[in-house]
């Protein structure tokens, strides 16, 4: 069956659509560059939403196991590909990739021309899409607030251990969580709107997770949110790092096409030292907003300059732009999770002595 992909600027590409397909999806489109990692990508909170192209040619080849999801479903709006395998090759696969969408009546398109539909958004920047089985698509209001519809409903505890962190859910991913309780950690799980009583959980510290759409979806929040970046040990991961920056007076901005994948080269201001992330955002923390400001930039992109994380000048507070979790990507950030570790040792360290 034909089906099309349909950009807002009028521009259609078509391809193979899936037999599930009866009504069209719209979202805004982006891309993913990472080889592997689809399965990751499909069930990220962060993809809420969005139409995803994978600019990999061939997708699926190792299929669905059941280890890999990042949430309970898959999040995304529509998949774009080249090619998707027919064949799961790995030992730990339970259905193919196609299977697997047609399953969750996740619409898909095949062969299609890929690297063009990329350089377009290299080009004229995200922007709403439809896939459809005609090419007179009309475009709705796009949907906001995707980082409300994502938040968890209510405190969740998980691990043990005998320090305890507050995970502030604003999409969280599963592997943010299995790192910290792998490290012998009590987690709990509280959504972004529900940290009034934060203090009565006694954490240790909080990880501000990842998340979906605009970062200041939350402003409303933000006066309570930074009241507890100002008493805990605090550490933001991807909209969690752009959150941060927001409490404490910073601004964001939005890139053309933003920033996806898994060979993305980072800079530590502290050490020199370039090392390969995993990322996933369209927003960026602007670098001349934190000049007036208690917050410094501590990471950036060798690409292009923008900040990828900051850390405050006076209180126990690290943040990244990426994902030190690595799920898909390069393991190299992971000694994040370390550092953030050490930084409430210290704090604790304090505490004894006053």
């Amino acid at each position: 069956m034909q089906g099309y992909l349909c950009l807002q600027d009028g521009n259609s590409f078509q391809g193979q659509a899936s037999q599930q397909w009866d009504a069209a999806t719209q979202g805004e489109i982006v891309f993913f560059t990472g080889m592997t990692g689809y399965q990751e990508v499909l069930t990220d909170p962060s993809y809420k939403g969005q139409i995803v192209v994978f600019t990999y040619p061939l997708i699926g080849n190792y299929g669905i196991n059941e280890n890999d999801s990042e949430s309970s479903q898959i999040q995304v709006s529509g998949v774009v590909m080249a090619r998707c395998a027919e064949r799961a090759t790995h030992y730990l696969a339970t259905t193919t990739l196609k299977a697997y969408l047609n399953k969750h009546n996740v619409p898909y398109l095949t062969e299609v021309d890929t690297r063009a539909v990329t350089k377009m958004i290299r080009e004229g920047g995200t922007r709403q899409a439809s896939l459809s089985n005609t090419t007179t698509t009309k475009f709705g209001v796009p949907m906001n607030n995707h980082v409300y519809k994502s938040k968890g409903a209510g405190v969740q505890t998980y691990g043990k251990g005998s320090m305890h962190i507050v995970l502030i859910d604003f999409g969280w991913k599963k592997s943010i969580l299995t790192s910290l309780v792998n490290k012998g950690i009590q987690v709990s799980v509280v959504p972004f709107t529900q940290i009034d009583h934060l203090d009565d959980l006694k954490p240790d510290g909080v990880v501000l997770s990842n998340g979906p759409g605009n970062p200041k979806d939350v402003q409303n929040e933000l006066p309570k949110i930074k009241k507890v970046l100002d008493h805990y040990p605090s550490f933001g991961i991807c909209m969690g790092h752009q959150v941060i920056a927001l409490a404490y007076g910073a601004n964001t901005k939005k890139l053309t096409f933003g920033h996806r994948g898994a060979n993305h080269p980072v800079k530590d201001v502290v050490t020199g030292k370039v090392f390969l992330s995993s990322q996933n955002h369209n927003y960026v923390v602007d670098e001349e907003s934190l000049k007036d400001t208690s917050l410094v930039t501590r990471f950036f992109n060798v690409n292009d300059g923008s900040v990828e994380g900051v850390s405050h000048k006076e209180k126990p507070i690290l943040s990244a732009q990426f994902h030190p979790e690595a799920n898909p990507g390069p393991e190299d950030a992971e000694w994040l999770f370390d550092d953030f570790l050490k930084m409430i040792k210290l704090k604790k360290e304090e505490k004894a002595y006053v």
